[in-house]
């Protein structure tokens, strides 16, 4: 049982913190392009900080009180803030 949970949290953090980590950058970009800048100004800011991001989104896979709980907030957020960026883009335009 405790390997599994290992597994468990280990995925959550490689592949719900890539997928947070992807919302994060394309809100991120949406929103800094929203703003005025340019779309490689945009694009540098947010892949400097999604490595940071993608960091504490992995050790906070582990620090999580369930599995579950980090699978539901890193693949749901970053679901949500994709979402959310192709939102902002499309009113953009």
């Amino acid at each position: 049982m405790r390997r599994l949970q290992i597994t468990t949290r280990v995925a959550a953090g490689i592949v719900g913190g890539w997928a947070f980590v992807w919302g994060f950058v394309t809100l991120g970009i949406a929103t800094l392009l929203r703003a005025g800048m340019s779309y490689q100004d945009a694009m540098t800011l947010s892949y400097l900080l999604a490595f940071l991001v993608y960091l504490v989104a992995f050790c906070w896979a582990f620090a999580a009180t369930s599995a579950t709980r980090a699978w539901v907030v890193l693949a749901g957020g970053g679901a949500a803030m994709t979402g959310l960026a192709w939102a902002l883009l499309r009113l953009q335009h």
